[in-house]
């Protein structure tokens, strides 16, 4: 079992003011892997009033934005470097399959801030614009100290999402892991000091939600950046605004995937289950609503169910495993609890339901499909984060998208069609942050983030970026010549 006791603040490994610790569980065996020191309110002031100086006086907002790639660059190479470990790292502590952690939580989190290395080597940090009585210089300046608070679910991506930008911008930062996957974060913490990133500039303590309320009602920080529950994105909305704090929260989906007549059945069943199960079905993008029209319900269902049947459940670590555990016990409390909802509600299920035979240890639940749903059951419209879909039928594309939009969420969204403009019609009218035509993408130039209850904001793209900016106007005397410079 590894144990550490220290926090990673001010460029260095520190002592806690407390001997709390948290306990990491393998979701496979139910066995303690590992226990971490846990922060309290001290450690988030000494944490915060790091980032302070680092902003205030320190080199990073005031470094050239080319200067701060170069940093960044070498964080890149060094997380890189570490891959295969940060891949089984996570594996180890929240039971994504191997092969997803390779790809959808390494790979990706590595792309992310390889592409915000690039865009900061381009962005206009300074533009001149004409004005009325001279030259008016637009500045755009980091926002300040930002606590970003990341979920267990993609613990690295997330932190990148918010760590790459924040970076790009010359903010600097307080990351907040998920007391269940704090390892990632420890790697990520040797990666930051071996490349020199300069003292405070990012300080990682892993605390709980009490902790965690209290690093954003902080009055040393200047935006929050939250991902995770529609429920705690409320209170920390509540909080921002009380505090007229910047804040990005990126919040919980329900999203429909939209299957048209005129779709090939086993092209759509065989692109759309990796997004619907993807990283054991607990993801906020995942296409967990699957609306098919009735005249062709059937079909869709079959191939449907027998596709999820082929699903292979079982050990994380074995890369032939497509579906593994949860994450935690709550966790599978929670989905088999959503799974008994639906059978009260009149829902049938046609596959999964129980638990996977053969697997007495870990937190797994079978990959489910629901069918005879109609969109206003609980399983239709609550979040239940776990391989649980419901197959709603319809009875024309009108009444598809009625039933896509139905819904308190917006994050994301999908439709199956051999006609593109067909498809990309559907895509302007349902009303949602993301969304793909004939397939599930979320492209890192583009902004991502949710509509309605799905949260406030936008990561990704120039628009994430700007999300740690503050813009700044400068009016200059009448022919007098400005440079703009990064």
């Amino acid at each position: 079992m590894q144990v550490h006791q220290q926090l990673f603040i001010a460029g260095d490994w520190i002592q806690p003011s407390t001997s709390a610790t948290f306990d990491v569980i393998s979701p496979h065996t139910e066995e303690t892997i590992a226990r971490v020191a846990e922060g309290r309110e001290a450690d988030m002031d000494r944490a915060v009033a790091a980032a302070r100086a680092a902003f205030d006086t320190g080199p990073w907002p005031r470094c050239s934005a080319a200067e701060r790639a170069d940093v960044m660059a070498r964080v890149l190479g060094l997380l890189q470097e570490r891959a295969a470990e940060l891949a089984i790292t996570i594996t180890s502590e929240m039971g994504s399959p191997i092969s997803f952690s390779n790809l959808g939580q390494v790979m990706a989190a590595n792309m992310l801030l390889d592409y915000y290395i690039q865009l900061a080597r381009t962005f206009p940090f300074e533009e001149v614009r004409p004005g009325m009585q001279g030259p008016t210089l637009v500045r755009q300046e980091p926002v300040g100290v930002a606590a970003c608070i990341v979920p267990w679910n993609v613990p690295l991506f997330t932190t990148m999402l918010k760590l790459g930008p924040a970076l790009a911008a010359g903010a600097t930062v307080v990351l907040k892991p998920a007391p269940e996957t704090p390892l990632d974060a420890l790697i990520l913490a040797d990666v930051l000091r071996a490349a020199q990133v300069p003292a405070g500039v990012v300080n990682i303590v892993a605390a709980g939600r009490e902790v965690g309320e209290y690093l954003v009602r902080h009055p040393g920080v200047d935006k929050v950046a939250f991902t995770g529950s529609t429920a705690a994105g409320r209170r920390i909305g509540a909080i921002c605004g009380e505090q007229l704090k910047r804040m990005t929260l990126e919040l919980g989906g329900k999203s429909a995937a939209i299957i048209l007549d005129d779709a090939d059945v086993q092209f759509a069943v065989g692109g759309l289950l990796p997004a619907a199960i993807m990283n054991n079905g607990q993801a906020c993008v995942a296409q967990t609503r699957i609306l098919v029209s009735r005249q062709r319900s059937g079909e869709v269902i079959d191939a449907l169910v027998d596709a999820v049947r082929t699903i292979q459940v079982g050990d994380p670590m074995d890369p032939a495993t497509w579906c593994g555990p949860l994450a935690a016990a709550r966790q599978r409390e929670r989905v088999e609890g959503y799974i008994r909802i639906g059978r009260d509600e009149g829902a049938r299920i046609a596959c999964g339901g129980g638990r996977p035979a053969g697997l007495a240890r870990g937190w797994y639940v079978e990959p489910t499909v629901f069918v005879d749903v109609h969109n206003r059951m609980r399983i239709a419209q609550e979040e239940i984060f776990g391989p649980v879909l419901a197959v709603i039928p319809y009875d024309s594309v009108d009444e598809a998208v009625r039933i896509a939009n139905d819904s308190d969420y917006g994050l994301s969204g999908t439709v199956w069609t051999g006609d593109v403009d067909q498809g990309l019609e559907i895509a302007r009218r349902v009303r949602t942050g993301t969304y793909t035509v004939n397939g599930f993408a979320m492209e890192f130039s583009a902004p991502f983030g949710g509509f309605k209850a799905s949260g406030l904001g936008r990561e990704l793209g120039p628009e994430g970026l700007s999300a740690y900016l503050e813009p700044k106007q400068i009016n200059l005397p009448m022919g007098y010549e400005v440079q703009a410079r990064q």
